[in-house]
């Protein structure tokens, strides 16, 4: 009898936020190009889209949802994968704000950060001579003197909002202290088994991404949550198709995407997210997994269903 393959889910994070100028042409901050490459994601395998929203006219980003109504219905109408709305946002904005777009769209999925960390980009400044818009330099140089802020009372006020709205929460964790903060969060009744946790890695500030380092955070999260959970993997930057090659093969999912790279291989910018997604597709499937599909994915992580989505 043959071995049943490994189901793996890839999710695609579409257009970047609170980390990713627009250094590169391809990442897109225009509701049409938000709407096109998710849907290019999603026609090359990824099962799951995780969306912020830029203002079209600035290019910042944005926590209003008018700025996610323009491409959110067109997503659902071309293409059945789960779309997963960011609430992080902007380092510089309140928890109440940076939910505001999940809870008025009822998603079947959001991110959420569990906890509060130093996470700068700033080298970045030092890189570039020209910026697309006026903004990014002044943004991106003074990330070094910002939090972003997740504590204990944001986590519960997100997930107290939240609750009614049946959204399933990938819990983005930036370093093992994230983990310990779930399960309290957990054993304080805030969120209930089994749960999604996204290792992100490579941040600065965060924990790096190193295989060691996958290791310990996979460890951990076997004596915190036993079978109670799933989990993804995520790595910034030139990391990002290693660490996710490495996930797969430990069992876990994956993500990738402009949001957390903007490039394709070492010192190549990517041509779009579904250039990414094609290629962790491929790979994935070479080494001997099967991908998900978005019904899959829904049935693996207990999700509401896409028609239970208010866009």
């Amino acid at each position: 009898m043959a071995r049943k393959r490994n189901k793996t889910i890839i999710t695609c994070a579409v257009t970047g936020a609170i980390h990713t100028p627009t250094m590169s042409d391809a990442l897109p901050y225009t509701y049409d190009d938000i709407a096109r490459q998710a849907i290019d994601a999603a026609e090359a395998g990824a099962s799951i889209l995780h969306l912020h929203a830029r203002n079209n006219e600035t290019g910042a980003p944005s926590v209003d949802p008018a700025d996610f109504a323009p491409f959110l219905p067109r997503i659902k109408q071309a293409t059945d994968a789960v779309v997963n709305i960011s609430t992080g946002g902007s380092l510089t904005l309140s928890i109440q704000d940076r939910i505001r777009p999940a809870a008025t769209f009822s998603a079947e999925m959001c991110s959420m950060n569990m906890g509060s960390m130093n996470f700068s980009f700033h080298p970045l400044a030092g890189r570039y001579d020209s910026w697309k818009f006026d903004w990014e330099r002044d943004y991106v140089a003074n990330s070094d003197g910002n939090i972003f802020r997740n504590t204990f009372r944001d986590i519960r006020e997100a997930a107290e909002t939240l609750a009614p709205h049946d959204i399933k929460f990938e819990h983005e964790c930036y370093d093992v202290g994230h983990l310990y903060n779930l399960k309290f969060c957990m054993d304080s009744g805030l969120f209930k088994a089994p749960i999604f946790i996204q290792f992100v890695m490579g941040i600065l500030g965060g924990i790096g991404a190193d295989i060691d380092n996958l290791v310990f955070m996979k460890k951990t999260a076997d004596k915190l949550f036993g079978d109670d959970y799933r989990w993804s993997v995520l790595a910034a930057g030139i990391s990002q198709i290693p660490m996710a090659t490495t996930a797969s093969q430990m069992g876990g999912h994956v993500r990738v995407g402009l949001e957390d790279s903007l490039l394709i291989s070492r010192g190549t910018l990517a041509d779009s997210n579904a250039q990414q997604v094609a290629k962790i597709h491929r790979i994935v499937e070479e080494l001997g997994s099967e991908v998900a599909t978005p019904d899959e994915a829904r049935e693996m992580l207990g999700l509401k269903g896409g028609d239970k989505v208010n866009f």
